[in-house]
């Protein structure tokens, strides 16, 4: 790879997003970090090989810029990096609920913004980040967002009119998944089994249910069924996650993290 790559705040995300580029094949001297920690620098230089530089110098030397810093700290962030970003910089955006225009609004006329919701498993390679346009990036820019992504697990483009139903969907999604594990955990204590076993149970049946929805390609009704015989034990416990209203709070769940997300994008945070 011969663009030169930033991530300008290396955190969690940041890093996974660095190592994914370099197991793909971007040359350690392609890439640029910031960090404000300088023992955090010396310890990705260590380990990836790559340079730690100010945000002013990621924004003269880099083809892209990839902004990792949390929400609030966003708007400092593109203060600094506004005179030394010229409008030909693609500049992708990994934080939640901010709109490209944020980010057009502060930068040069003309910059292309892409705006990307990974999730946490693109921590382990198996995240889900949805990208969006902005008004001035093109299909060239699309598809150097996913090149830098797509190490790290799928992407999915959307409409940013979409990202705040896909933020509570998949953003926010493996919180869900894991509310529901400990939940059913504590179940298999009530039922008599020790809180180890109880948990390799539940999250072996998450693996294998998870791999089954992704390979098989049967709809999620089939598979339920294929388990759900008659007068059976998943009926019986299926009756109960109706009668308590269990779907319905899914719904109304993720229709409160879409507001919340509509409502962050708004500057109401």
């Amino acid at each position: 790879m011969s663009q030169k790559v930033a991530v300008l705040g290396t955190g969690k995300i940041g890093e996974a997003l660095l190592s994914g580029m370099i197991r793909a094949g971007w040359a350690p001297g392609d890439l640029l970090v910031t960090t404000r920690r300088a023992e955090r620098a010396e310890e990705l230089r260590t380990q990836y090989g790559v340079e730690p530089v100010s945000n002013a110098e990621a924004a003269k030397n880099a083809d892209t810029l990839i902004l990792t810093v949390k929400p609030q700290d966003m708007a400092t962030l593109l203060d600094e990096l506004a005179p030394h970003v010229p409008s030909d910089r693609l500049v992708i955006s990994a934080a939640a609920g901010i709109p490209t225009s944020f980010f057009e609004a502060r930068l040069a006329e003309g910059t292309p913004v892409v705006r990307v919701m990974p999730n946490t498993p693109v921590l382990v390679d198996e995240g889900m980040s949805v990208i969006s346009a902005g008004s001035h990036a093109t299909e060239a820019h699309l598809v150097r967002t996913e090149e830098i992504f797509k190490p790290v697990g799928k992407t999915l483009r959307v409409p940013e009119s979409r990202q705040d139903a896909a933020t509570a969907l998949s953003g926010s999604g493996p919180a869900y998944f894991y509310y529901l594990v400990e939940a059913m955990t504590d179940a298999g204590i009530l039922l008599g089994l020790p809180r180890s076993q109880a948990h390799d149970l539940i999250v072996q049946a998450a693996i294998g249910a998870a791999v089954m929805l992704r390979d098989s390609g049967e709809h999620p009704v089939t598979l339920r069924e294929a388990v759900t015989s008659p007068a059976g034990t998943t009926i019986s416990a299926i009756r109960e996650l109706e009668n308590h209203g269990v779907r319905a709070a899914l719904l109304a769940a993720l229709e409160a993290a879409r507001d919340r997300s509509r409502e962050l994008a708004s500057g109401n945070g």
